[in-house]
């Protein structure tokens, strides 16, 4: 029987993917705010010791703070399901279909969210038809700048502007050192932003839009992680019109894709005030530099209670759906 004054919660954080700090800095986060709203908790990493602690009757509830395709695919939350175990965040079917970015972006657009043109090629592409010839097609159909990422990743670890038809080789080069699939897609000049949003059981509401200079111009891992390297502005230096836009559709994107408790949408808003959907993500980075954290401090609200009523809705929905 769980305990609802002082709730068990297992914070999982570290893996083995390339984004084990920044869920390690995450882990650490959480679980000092979840202690702090008074919830027992434990901090661990995922390995073979796990399964038997989840079923041994001492965890109530597991939050997943596994950045990677190690948190993020769905893997992990499937095992969970299996053990019967509660847990914070989406659905393994959700978290799918948000971790692979070209699935996202049909997602997206079918939801009716603009998207950026782009084209998904996995290596061998490129070995069978060659290389310059393919490069040549892509820029020739969608222009330059281009932006290329990893199809499957985060923290922006192999992501390049490409401003220059020369400098699309080695951004692939870049890109695959992180994944077999590589996103080519139009890049969208405007105004960066990340809008979270939380479901704690009284339904879905979008925090207020974090908006994102970063010093070099681009938002790359050092960029995200090291302190002083990027300005934020919580709200986002919006029109109230573009404001509401960015808004709504990271609800919407939160409801098309199915997302529970939590997630985050990234988005560039044009000259028009049109805001163009990157991705979503259901681990959102809770480090002391990350986006989701700002925008609940932008609202007044205390991460540690916030936090706790997340808690409280996935036990909620185990016991409903039970």
């Amino acid at each position: 029987m769980t305990d609802r004054s002082a709730p068990r919660v297992l914070v999982l954080a570290g893996g083995l993917s390339h984004e084990r700090d920044v869920s390690l800095r995450s882990g650490r986060r959480v679980t000092d705010a979840l202690r702090g709203a008074g919830c027992t908790c434990l901090e661990r990493d995922v390995d073979a010791a796990l399964i038997g602690e989840l079923t041994g009757g001492g965890v109530d509830v597991v939050w997943p703070l596994l950045h990677g395709s190690s948190g993020e695919d769905g893997a992990v939350r499937d095992v969970l399901d299996l053990l019967g175990v509660p847990y914070v965040g989406s659905r393994p079917a959700a978290c799918r279909r948000a971790w692979d970015k070209p699935v996202a972006k049909s997602v997206a657009r079918d939801a009716g969210l603009a998207t950026p043109e782009s084209v998904a090629l996995p290596h061998g592409t490129f070995r069978e038809l060659g290389a310059q010839g393919v490069l040549s097609a892509i820029a020739d159909r969608l222009g330059l700048p281009l932006v290329v990422k990893p199809a499957r990743g985060g923290s922006a670890l192999g992501v390049t502007v490409v401003r220059e038809a020369s400098e699309l080789p080695r951004a692939m080069v870049a890109c695959f050192a992180y994944g077999d699939v590589a996103l080519v897609e139009r890049f969208v000049p405007g105004v960066e932003v990340a809008v979270s949003v939380i479901d704690d059981g009284h339904g879905a509401r979008a925090l207020p839009a974090v908006e994102i200079v970063a010093d070099g111009g681009v938002y790359d891992y050092d960029a995200r992680y090291v302190a002083g390297a990027t300005e934020f502005f919580t709200p986002a230096r919006l029109t109230a019109a573009a404001a509401d836009a960015v808004c709504r559709a990271a609800l919407v994107a939160h409801a098309a894709f199915g997302l529970r408790h939590v997630s985050r949408t990234d988005l560039i808003v044009d000259a028009d005030g049109r805001p163009w959907f990157l991705e979503v993500n259901v681990a959102p980075g809770m480090t002391e530099t990350s986006l989701l954290p700002q925008a609940v401090a932008a609202t007044g609200e205390a991460w540690g209670p916030l936090y706790r009523r997340l808690v409280e809705a996935a036990l909620d929905d185990d016991a409903r759906r039970a």
